[in-house]
This record gives C-alpha cells, structure tokens and sequence, in this order.
C-alpha cells in the first residue's frame, strides 16, 4: 500500500513540473506580464501628454490651486481606468472583483481611515479654499509658505528652508494662521521700562524704513503687565508681503540696537546669590 502511494505521489511531481507544462504556464504569465506592462506603459505616457495640455490650458485660466486640484482628479481618473483595462486583460473579472469588495472594503476603510480623512480633507481644502498655493501661513508654531497641495498632505517650506508634509486633517481641524489673505502684516517686540520713550523710538524707526507704509498708521500698544516687566507690540504694515519674512527679521534687529543705543533695558532672567550668615547658639547644661 506504501509503494501504491508512493508511486501516485511521484507521478503528480513528475506531472506538476514536466517541463512541457511548466513552460507553457511560464510562457501564459510572460505574455500576461507583458500586455499588463503595455497597457500600464500606454495609460502612463497618455497621463503624460494631457498633463502637458492641463498645463498649458489650465494655467492661464485657473490659479495655481484650481488647476493642481483638477490634475491630481484627472490623474487618479486615468490610472484607475488604466489598472482596471489591465486586470481585465489579465483574465480578471473586475465586476466580480468589485462585488466581492464589500466586506474587504469595510475592513480596509478601518484601517485606512486616517488616509481617508486626510483624502477628504484634502478635497474640502480645495473646495472652501482656506489656504492656496504661495500662502505664507502658520500652523502649531510651524511658519512657511504653502509650496504644494494634495489629496493627502498639504507641504509647506519653511523659513529656514524646510520642507514639512502636514497631513490634510490637521489642516482643516486646527488654527491656521494665513498672513496673505491680507495684504500686510504685524510685527511684535517686547521691550521693558519707560513705555513713551521706548514707543517714540519704535515709531522713529518705522518711520525711517522705506518699506513701511503710513497707512494703516503704524501704532505700538501695551499688550502684557508683568511683574518686572511691561510688553509693547508694534504694529506695522510692509508693501509687499512676500518680502516679510527678510523683512521681519531685519526690522526686528533695528529695533533691538535702536533700544539698546537709547539705554532702554531690556527683560533679562537673572538669579543673584547673597550669602547669609546664619549664628547657632549652643547652651551647655552644667554637669
């Protein structure tokens, strides 16, 4: 009975891997392999070619936003229909792949949600427009302009030439601060000690820089009572707002050395040590 097995067992090996067979299903996959490649290769380079006419079409009537929106829709579309034209000439039957997606497709959304949200994030983002494309704008301490847009993450360049991904969701769900939706900006310094000298410096200063506009009238207001200190806050508006970033640090070390030559003291932390002598008095008991 042993041999009996044995001998049907070899038979299915020598049957599963004869040569003539495993070439022809080596020579089917190849010739599968092949056409998906093709069919993948065509939908890229024509992906390619209305990417060039989106370009030169799109760019001259829509803004940068609109037109980096109506790409990324356009370009998912071609190769969606692109991977299904390959399944289907794989042998695949994408109806009934599609069918049977419904189970699949509730335990892929779990596990995807935060994609999905940043999906749909990202397509809200491009609809109520609260950032664009060159928006200089600040979010969780992080200050850049918007340098691309899309489904997923929104990127931003920093100021010291950082690129940072932001995730779409967090985009919509917190405070985004944009310095560009209005033309001008402000500029806050802190300064102690004597608050009409410190200001009439201040406003000197503003008034000597050419980039400075007087309208709105430039003004420096008390923001912070400390204990040993009294925080001021100037208020200025530049001409062009994409020149703010170089701007805002210059004008920021002006107006540190124009209050230090003036003597205006400045908030420092300091801890100062006294030594205190401490007298111990010893009472003997007499024996």
């Amino acid at each position: 009975m042993l041999d009996t097995f044995l001998g049907s067992l070899l038979t299915r090996l020598e049957s599963a891997f004869d040569l003539e067979h495993l070439g022809s299903l080596l020579g089917e996959v190849l010739i599968v392999l092949i056409t998906v490649s093709f069919i993948l290769a065509v939908f890229y380079l024509f992906w390619r070619i209305v990417r060039v006419l989106l370009s030169s079409r799109l760019g001259s009537r829509l803004d940068r936003t609109s037109a980096a929106f109506a790409e990324t829709v356009i370009k998912f579309c071609i190769f969606g229909i692109g991977v299904l034209t390959a399944l289907g000439a794989a042998g695949i039957k994408t109806a009934a792949l599609l069918g049977s997606l419904d189970v699949a497709g509730l335990t892929l959304g779990f596990a995807l949600r935060d994609t999905l949200s940043n999906i749909i994030s990202g397509i809200l983002i491009f609809i109520d427009r609260p950032i664009t494309i060159n928006d200089l704008i600040e979010i969780d301490n992080n200050y850049g302009r918007v340098e691309k847009i899309t489904l997923r993450t929104t990127r931003i360049v920093t100021v010291d030439g950082k690129m940072l991904a932001v995730p779409n969701a967090v985009i919509m769900n917190k405070t985004v601060t944009s310095y560009t939706n209005y033309p001008h900006l402000r500029l806050d310094i802190a300064v102690t000690e004597n608050i009409d000298r410190a200001r009439t410096i201040l406003l000197s200063l503003v008034r000597q820089a050419p980039d400075c506009l007087d309208k709105p009238k430039p003004e420096v207001v008390v923001t912070t009572l400390n204990d040993y200190n009294v925080v001021l806050e100037l208020r200025v508006w530049i001409e062009k707002e994409r020149q703010h970033i170089r701007k805002r640090l210059g004008l920021r070390e002006k107006m540190f050395n124009a209050l230090t030559d003036a003597g205006v003291q400045m908030p420092y932390e300091t801890i100062q040590l006294a030594p205190h002598k401490v007298e111990i008095s010893r009472n003997y008991a007499s024996a």
